[in-house]
């Protein structure tokens, strides 16, 4: 004990106290051992200026909390396994953006309207009863339901009440609570596009789920091919394709309607990019065509920000209760206060007048983009229709991704292949956003990924 150093403030008072925590922290911290035998009460009291009864009080109030065990004629002694474990220090930060980063769907965060939002929450707040702040209706709150219905059946075509749509953490919390409500009903083979998201395969495989592959040609998902592959689950993207940018073709969605009412399946439309079509009005989605077979799940991580982690899911009755009892039993329901802060953006109109803005400044910054890599790089061919957060772009066949996915970088732009995202081999392809910058960096992105793809 003559090595341990104990500070005790007398100054300050609660003697008790500071010696409690003094000698606490010794025990966690690994300077007073497991075993380790402390001084006597008397010793410890003239040694530290205290009276005795103030080190038996310590001592007391560590025997009780299981840091210490008095043993009768062996003294006081330090409990085994109550020191802490080496604190880890914080993870290191993640390196820097490269200055011309390209990737694909994220949105321009800086376009976030946190004066509208700001708005919406005082008044949200200001209106709000004190019992809507406890533990409510893990499904959401009604009214954001009751606004997310009248929204996705004005601008989606949905066919959906507030009762058939569950407030949801974004749409990987929407998938996640669906593959385990559809697994423990006895669906075990579950089919994507191919390419996908490879943050889509990766929550599949992280819940037991291997996903099989059905190819993506210039008409979306080749139903056909889905339909001999014997899945009885399909995730798709038919809005916006990720990454080919592809629409589902009008008779493709006839196909998969007609095959998922056949075969008893279960369609899960992501309405990937559905906000953002920038040559026509968007195609409705899937869900309003048959809304028994079809899981619409949809965010605010690409037309607001990722990290607001706020979404929906519109699910057929059959599905709803065990969903949200899922839902109930992930978290209790989602956050509140983001809740009431949306439902007020929605009814005052202002997450509409957001999305005509910046609709307009991705559509500009697409073409920029389009422009520059059909001048600067003409080998290569960018694909997918006029909508969305990314470009595919389509490389010479004699170019390998990882090659240009280095060279591009050491040139400072951050591109996303998409080997990754494939099941199965294709042909050589990068996924560019183009949401992060402004037309005239895009531009010399582009100049610079023509002299990467030239060297690789």
């Amino acid at each position: 004990m003559s090595e341990l150093i104990i500070e005790v403030d007398h100054a300050l008072g609660d003697l008790a106290g500071q010696l409690t925590r003094a000698l606490r922290g010794a025990v966690q911290d690994g300077r007073l051992a497991a075993g380790a035998r402390l001084p006597a009460t008397r010793r410890l009291a003239a040694q530290l200026g205290l009276s005795r009864g103030v080190v038996v009080e310590a001592y007391a109030q560590l025997v009780a909390a299981g840091y210490l065990v008095a043993v009768h004629g062996s003294g006081t002694r330090v409990a085994p396994g109550v020191a802490r474990p080496p604190a880890s220090g914080l993870p290191e930060r993640t390196a820097p953006s490269p200055p011309y980063d390209l990737k694909p769907g994220t949105p321009d965060l800086a376009a976030f309207p946190r004066a509208a939002w700001l708005a919406a929450g005082r008044r949200a707040l200001a209106a709000a009863a004190h019992d809507r702040l406890g533990y409510g209706d893990p499904a959401g709150l009604p009214e954001l339901r009751a606004e997310l219905a009248g929204h996705l059946g004005r601008v989606r075509a949905a066919a959906a009440g507030p009762g058939e749509v569950t407030v949801v953490s974004g749409v990987a919390q929407g998938l996640s609570l669906l593959v385990r409500v559809l697994t423990g009903r006895g669906h075990r083979r579950f089919a994507v596009e191919d390419p996908c998201s490879p943050g889509t395969l990766a929550l599949l495989r992280a819940h037991g789920v291997e996903p099989v592959g059905v190819p993506v040609d210039a008409d979306g998902l080749d139903v056909a091919a889905l339909a001999a592959c014997g899945a009885t689950v399909v995730v798709l993207t038919p809005a916006h394709q990720y990454p080919t940018g592809v629409v589902l073709a009008p008779d493709r969605r006839a196909e998969l309607v007609a095959w998922a009412r056949e075969s008893g399946a279960v369609v899960v439309e992501d309405d990937y990019d559905a906000e953002f079509r920038y040559d026509r009005e968007p195609v409705g989605c899937l869900q309003g065509l048959a809304p028994d077979l079809v899981v619409h799940l949809g965010s605010l991580s690409k037309s607001l920000a990722p990290g607001l982690r706020l979404g929906w899911a519109v699910l057929p009755g059959h599905l709803a209760a065990d969903f949200q009892h899922a839902k109930r039993y992930a978290d209790l329901g989602t956050g509140v206060i983001e809740q009431l802060s949306f439902a007020e953006l929605l009814s005052g109109g202002g997450y509409d007048r957001h999305l005509r803005t910046v609709r307009a400044g991705y559509r500009r910054r697409r073409d920029a983009l389009v422009d520059a890599l059909r001048a600067e790089l003409p080998a290569a061919e960018p694909h997918g229709v006029a909508a969305g957060l990314h470009l595919y772009l389509q490389l010479p066949p004699d170019r390998a991704e990882e090659a240009v996915v280095a060279a591009a970088l050491a040139r400072g732009v951050r591109v996303e292949p998409v080997a990754p995202m494939r099941l199965t081999p294709g042909p050589p392809a990068l996924a560019l956003g183009y949401g992060l910058l402004p037309e005239h960096r895009l531009r010399r992105a582009a100049q610079l990924l023509a002299a990467a793809v030239a060297q690789a």
